[in-house]
């Protein structure tokens, strides 16, 4: 929140100003930062060229384009960026940003609902070492077009959140698949457009996927569910790997399918089965199927294990 941003910032300022005590360049920065956020920013952007975290979160909306402009302009290193929940911003800081900050690494946008796809794909035109992308809740910014973009120029992308962006499709989660290989973390939650089609291209094209949201996704079918499986057996790691440990490693260790009521049991057990870090057990849930309850029957292999413990009573010696 204001504290992450402010706490970064604090030892630079203690650094300019020679400040002695902490408490005191915290408390000028967040009393600033409360009604001066954008102000701030503008003033300080120039002295902190060698930054390279920059959290910006609020929870009242002040930062401006021009603060962003700012921030492009002097901070050249900066790698994380988080502009999650600034309202007032426009596509003009989406194409400042590149020009100035083209080694960001991180991007947190969401809840930005004023960028546009057309920003976000000059972006990853020249940032192309993103590896971190929140785009929750970005209606406009994520398309199938913004996606084409990222799967274009973004290779080394490995965890992107489109959570409750309902023009995403098919044809722009296809392109994600086959441009970046490398993605474990990826939030499709929401995404009420995408078919199989979708997971069929990341069951064989991103072979590190680890976490994969599905939530409400209700054109999702056992097809999915069946193309992560046979993902899982085509390439399934060497015996001697599977000595070492590895094998646990290896395949999805997180699942939502909350609300995709078109899935059977046969398909989904299939795949918890498949994957031994899929965990339908109490304190362990890493397949979450809320709303689904057709599903009850599903379990995982600790689950029907510790249900066997439970169930056997030992009779008394005679």
């Amino acid at each position: 929140m204001l504290s992450a941003w402010a706490s970064p910032i604090s030892v630079s300022l203690g650094a300019w100003w020679g400040i002695k005590r902490m408490e005191e360049v915290m408390s000028f920065a967040t009393s600033w930062c409360k009604n001066n956020m954008n102000n701030l920013l503008l003033s300080l952007a120039p002295k902190f060229t060698k930054l390279e975290t920059l959290v910006l979160r609020q929870a009242k909306p002040q930062l401006e384009d021009n603060a962003v402009e700012a921030i492009a302009s002097y901070c050249h290193n900066l790698q994380d960026l988080d502009l999650s929940k600034s309202f007032k911003l426009s596509d003009c800081s989406l194409y400042a940003l590149p020009h100035g900050c083209p080694n960001l690494t991180k991007l947190n946008i969401s809840g930005c609902t004023a960028f546009t796809d057309s920003a976000l794909e000059y972006l990853t035109g020249f940032c192309r070492k993103l590896k971190i992308l929140n785009l929750c809740g970005c209606v406009k910014t994520a398309t199938d077009r913004a996606l084409q973009a990222i799967g274009q120029n973004c290779s080394q992308l490995q965890s992107l959140n489109l959570g409750w962006c309902e023009n995403v499709g098919d044809l722009g989660v296809v392109s994600l698949a086959y441009g970046c290989p490398d993605l474990r973390t990826l939030d499709l939650c929401g995404c009420v457009c995408i078919t199989d089609d979708s997971v069929i291209a990341l069951a064989y094209r991103c072979l590190h996927l680890r976490s994969l949201g599905l939530y409400y996704c209700r054109n999702i079918t056992d097809r999915a569910m069946y193309s992560l499986v046979h993902s899982r057996v085509k390439n399934k790691p060497p015996m001697w790997q599977s000595m070492k440990g590895r094998c646990d490693e290896e395949g999805l260790r997180s699942l939502n399918i909350s609300q995709c009521t078109a899935l059977t049991p046969p398909a989904v057990q299939a795949l918890c089965d498949s994957f031994p870090a899929l965990h339908t057990c109490s304190g362990r849930h890493s397949l979450v199927m809320s709303g689904c309850l057709n599903l009850t029957s599903v379990h995982c292999a600790c689950a029907v294990q510790a249900h066997r413990t439970m169930s056997y009573v030992p009779h008394p010696a005679h």
